[in-house]
């Protein structure tokens, strides 16, 4: 096909000279434009289109490639920041368990190092007093014993207020936790196209995690003791671009359902919502506040136990022979029951038992937020798919659909728990 060029007017030029005139040629010139070549066709012409029409046309097209180019840029930085946001995690997963082994190394050492030192100190009074039936009291067992109770209670007091053993657990979560960010991250950029919406939302998580189980202890440190036991939450607020706005969409149109969503499949969420707060993470709640009050009691009576080791340990060899009697028996049977209260509470990690249930609450409250957060969504459109999200929620309690499906059937009726792993 033949293609139009756009030529200047050609100027010409040209002088004369007569024959009578000598020293006179004839001189021409012909000043000639370079000319732009357009790859127009044709045939775009014989469809009524004018030249400046077709040049605009080829203009527009070059800038559409150009805020293409711009768009490809702008995937590349989204995917960098992924990126970025993924060596941040894979390095708070190595910082959270190390502090792990380091406190779960606090809770063995410090345990071993108190009962040794409790036993040593009742061990003191008990030889004191034999010698001193004797009549040879020898006050330097009796100062040694009391100092050591005094020492054991004040590192006991101090191992119940940080709890090593329940510290440790938060970090076990937190690194099983920031691992699942990290393959997520990892996922997203192997599917392909991410969005800023994605770097948003994996920032938000990361900052949610810290915030749930933070790294220091002075200061951000979760109280072990609280009034009542609450579910853990690790995640950051659920909410929607324009939740607040009433979406404008026919209910009962083709937007209500699609998307692998449909009426039946919305019933069977909303009972698994049910069955999981009325079962599942009340009786992990409630199982929780056994814990946390037998851990109370024992946080009291240890350094209740070695103070009253110390004052009998005090008294070992004062007063007539039952009062000294009354104070042997306070530093040495003091000694041996505080060993064995701190023997159950930090080697039986009662505070990790804690932390393991609330931790396991706040895995279903989870669950019943993400559920709510689909259903609150009027356009199945904008959900998650509903096939993919039954199949994930049911692996998530370890079932399969049919027994998800099941449970579900069964409703208000149903006394099993959701869950088939916890």
């Amino acid at each position: 096909m033949a293609s139009l060029q756009a030529l200047s007017l050609c100027s010409c030029k040209l002088s004369f000279s007569s024959p009578n005139h000598q020293g006179r040629v004839i001189k021409a010139t012909n000043n000639i434009p370079k000319f732009r070549k357009t790859h127009l066709s044709l045939s775009n012409l014989a469809n009524g289109g004018s030249v400046e029409e077709l040049v605009l046309k080829n203009d527009f097209t070059s800038n559409n490639i150009s805020f293409k180019t711009d768009i490809i840029e702008s995937e590349e930085l989204v995917i960098g920041k992924l990126y970025a946001i993924k060596e941040t995690v894979s390095d708070r997963v190595e910082m959270h368990k190390n502090i792990c082994e380091q406190r779960k190394n606090w809770n063995s050492l410090l345990l071993t190092s108190i009962n040794t030192i409790i036993l040593g100190a009742a061990t003191m009074a008990g030889i004191a007093a034999t010698i001193n039936a004797n009549g040879a009291p020898l006050i330097a067992l009796k100062i040694a014993s009391t100092l050591l109770y005094i020492g054991a209670t004040g590192m006991v007091i101090i191992m119940n207020k940080i709890q090593p053993s329940q510290l440790a657990e938060e970090q076990r979560n937190a690194t099983r936790l920031f691992r699942h960010i990290q393959k997520h991250v990892q996922t997203v950029i192997d599917i392909g196209s991410p969005t800023a919406l994605e770097v948003e939302d994996t920032m938000n998580r990361v900052l949610a995690l810290d915030k749930a189980y933070p790294l220091p202890l002075l200061g951000v440190m979760i109280d072990k003791f609280p009034s009542a036991v609450e579910s853990a939450v690790w995640w950051p607020l659920r909410q929607r671009i324009g939740e607040d706005e009433e979406p404008e969409i026919d209910l009962d149109g083709e937007n209500r359902y699609g998307n692998g969503w449909n009426e039946e499949l919305e019933n069977e969420m909303r009972e698994i919502v049910g069955i999981l707060r009325r079962n599942d993470e009340a009786d992990y709640l409630r199982l929780g506040g056994i814990a946390l009050k037998l851990n109370k009691v024992l946080a009291l009576c240890g350094p209740s136990l070695t103070i009253l080791g110390a004052i009998g340990s005090a008294f070992v060899g004062i007063g007539s022979i039952e009062e000294s009697s009354w104070a042997v028996m306070l530093g040495v049977v003091g000694g041996a029951l505080a060993s064995v209260v701190n023997t159950l509470e930090h080697g039986g990690q009662v505070g990790m038992v804690v932390e393991l249930y609330r931790s396991n609450a706040g895995f279903f409250r989870e669950i019943e937020e993400e559920i709510e957060f689909n259903l609150k969504e009027k356009d199945a459109r904008k959900r998650e798919n509903g096939q993919l999200f039954e199949m994930k929620i049911a692996l998530q309690l370890g079932r399969s659909i049919a027994e998800l499906r099941n449970i579900a059937e069964k409703g208000h009726d149903i006394k099993e728990f959701g869950s088939k792993l916890f």
